[in-house]
């Protein structure tokens, strides 16, 4: 007789804010909660830099509001953010990007990837970032 043993699903929740818009034709989430793992598609400044031209530190601090208020709606706080993966288009501006990171965290600040792309969605667009953060961990509780 053979037995088979069954695992758990994993609880999965789609997590919508507001304050972050999800288009009812979008083919993607924003944001979903795996256990503990906060799974989010790349953010950019889109609709903001569509009103006004904004700087890639503009954008960069737009882009890290969006991934602090999904974090924040699926549970989390900015302290269960622990890698970015950031991607310009122009490699110049990685002290602009550098910089919107020193305003919007405290160390230690999030482990980080930074790479230079041929283009984004819109023109317009100069920084996408990809985050990734965990319901069970809080950076400003790490011990240096």
């Amino acid at each position: 007789m053979t037995t088979q043993m069954t695992t758990p699903m994993t609880t999965v929740r789609h997590v919508k804010t507001g304050k972050v818009a999800e288009l009812a034709t979008a083919t993607w989430s924003n944001c979903l909660v795996i256990g503990n793992e906060i799974s989010m598609s790349g953010m950019t400044a889109h609709p903001a830099s569509r009103n006004s031209v904004l700087s890639t530190y503009e954008q960069t601090l737009v882009v890290l509001g969006k991934v602090r208020d999904l974090v924040e709606a699926a549970g989390g706080t900015l302290g269960s953010i622990y890698k970015l993966v950031i991607y310009v288009k122009d490699i110049a501006d990685k002290d602009e990007v550098g910089r919107a990171r020193r305003d919007f965290f405290k160390a230690p600040y999030p482990c980080s990837t930074l790479v230079e792309v041929s283009g984004l969605v819109f023109p317009e667009l100069t920084v996408e970032i990809d985050a990734f953060a965990r319901l069970d961990i809080d950076l400003q509780q790490a011990v240096n």
